[in-house]
C-alpha cells in the first residue's frame, strides 16, 4: 500500500494545485520512485489511498503501472528502470467518499479488503530511491510472529528526538525520558493484517464509517508485547516535508 492522501499544508502553495506525491523529484513524480521500486520487486499490485486533489493520481499513472520515462527528456530506458511485469494499481478514494484523508491507520483498514495477509506499507512523499523492498525480508517476515516489520533510519534534522528505540532487531517503544537512543520511523515496512484488526485495532475492516486513526498507538501497543520488529536502513533517505526539502533534493540531480 502506497501512502498518498495528505494534504501536504508544510508544501504549501506547491500543494496547492498538486498532490505532494505528484511533486517532481529528480525528473519523476515523487511516488512513482517506490512504484517503481515495487514493480521491480515483483509485487502483484498496488493499493494507492487518495484525497487531497486525489483525481490527479489515477489521472497520471491510471490503473496499471508500466516503465515510465524521466520528465528530463526522451532516452532509452536504462534495465535498473525498465519494469518487468505491468503491475496494477488499485484505488482507495477517502476524499470521495468521506471528503478528507483518514490517517494512516484509518487509510489501511479502509483499503484492507484490497490487501493481502502481508503487505508493504510505504509513504508515497518520502525518497528512497535504494530501497529495493527485498523478497529476503518478506520471507524472514512470514517465517516470524511479528505484526510489522519496521526500517528506521538515522534521526534528520526535524526530528531529531526520533520515534523508536531498536535493540536486538525488536522496535521499543522507549518511555519519556528514557535514554536509550531512538531512531526514525522510514515509513517503510511490512505488515500482516492482524495488526489492523482486534484486539490491536477496533476499526471493522473497510472503515465504513470513516474513522481517522493514526499507526503509531498501534505499533506502540504491539512493540510493548515484543510483536513489532525493525532494522536500521542507512541507503539514501529523505522526508520531502517542506519547499525547502524538495529544492534541495532536485538540486542533487
Amino acid at each position: 500500500m502506497l501512502l498518498a492522501a495528505g494534504r501536504g499544508e508544510r508544501m504549501r502553495p506547491l500543494t496547492d494545485t498538486t498532490p505532494k506525491p505528484l511533486l517532481p523529484v529528480q525528473g519523476k513524480p515523487l511516488m512513482q520512485w517506490p512504484l517503481e521500486a515495487l514493480a521491480r520487486s515483483g509485487c502483484a499490485r498496488t493499493v494507492v489511498n487518495t484525497a487531497w486533489l486525489g483525481e490527479q493520481i489515477p489521472q497520471t499513472f491510471g490503473d496499471v503501472f508500466r516503465s515510465q520515462p524521466s520528465s528530463n527528456g526522451p532516452r532509452q530506458l536504462s534495465n535498473q528502470e525498465r519494469i518487468p511485469t505491468p503491475m496494477p494499481i488499485r484505488y482507495s478514494h477517502e476524499g470521495l467518499d468521506f471528503g478528507g484523508a483518514l490517517e494512516t491507520a484509518g487509510g489501511i483498514a479502509r483499503a484492507l479488503p484490497l490487501l493481502g495477509e502481508v503487505f508493504w506499507v510505504v509513504a508515497g512523499d518520502v525518497f528512497a530511491p535504494d530501497f529495493d523492498f527485498p523478497a529476503q525480508a518478506v520471507n524472514d517476515f512470514l517465517a516470524s510472529n511479528h505484526l510489522a516489520h519496521l526500517w528506521l533510519v538515522p534521526n534528520p534534522a526535524h526530528n531529531p528526538k526520533g520515534d523508536f528505540g531498536l535493540e536486538s532487531g525488536m522496535a521499543l517503544n522507549l518511555p519519556a525520558g528514557n535514554l536509550r537512543p531512538r531512531y526514525t520511523y522510514s515509513t517503510m515496512g511490512l505488515y500482516r493484517r492482524a495488526l489492523f484488526e482486534a484486539p490491536w485495532c477496533d476499526i471493522p475492516a473497510g472503515n465504513p464509517d470513516g474513522v481517522k486513526a493514526a499507526l503509531a498507538p498501534l505499533l506502540r501497543a504491539a512493540m510493548d508485547q515484543g510483536r513489532i520488529s525493525a532494522a536500521l536502513y542507512t541507503g539514501r533517505w529523505a522526508d520531502v516535508g517542506t519547499p525547502e526539502r524538495l529544492t534541495q533534493l532536485n538540486a542533487k540531480t
